[in-house]
């Protein structure tokens, strides 16, 4: 039976990579785009989509290994936290979310507090130093009247 659900899975997934694709070839390119095209990205990760997914039907999983459900409660965790972060960083700015949400994943990974909380301060201020100053993107260090 699981068989047959690694294949079904894998047909499922083909679809939904071929829709995507074709989402891809509606986006409209102007005449100052990149060499590569803003439609050469999505295309490329549906056909690497699409290449599992042929592998998944042809060879699929005998017998899979679900997680346990600390793992299931853990991932979910990772979810929230990351749904948290991405609507905190307008308002917090982007040191302090980073620095509190790289924190706790750290920390899910290797409890250990004093590991996690130097992981979340060098992440946080280390891409912010590489997408403020490297990478020139417009970061906003902290929210609007904090300082």
């Amino acid at each position: 039976m699981n068989r047959l659900s690694d294949r079904i899975f894998g047909l499922a997934m083909i679809c939904v990579a071929l829709v995507y694709i074709a989402s891809a070839m509606q986006v409209q390119v102007s005449f100052l785009s990149d060499p590569v095209g803003s439609k050469a990205f999505p295309i490329g990760v549906a056909s690497v989509a699409i290449i599992c997914c042929v592998v998944m039907i042809l060879r699929p999983d005998e017998e899979p290994d679900w997680p346990v459900m600390w793992t299931v409660v853990s991932i979910i965790i990772s979810v929230l936290l990351l749904v948290g972060y991405s609507y905190a960083l307008k308002p917090m700015g982007f040191l302090i979310p980073t620095a509190i949400v790289s924190g706790a994943l750290s920390y899910q990974i290797n409890p250990k507090p004093l590991s996690a909380v130097l992981t979340g301060l060098g992440l946080s201020i280390g891409l912010f130093v590489l997408f403020r100053y490297i990478l020139d993107l417009g970061l906003v260090p902290f929210g609007k009247g904090w300082f």
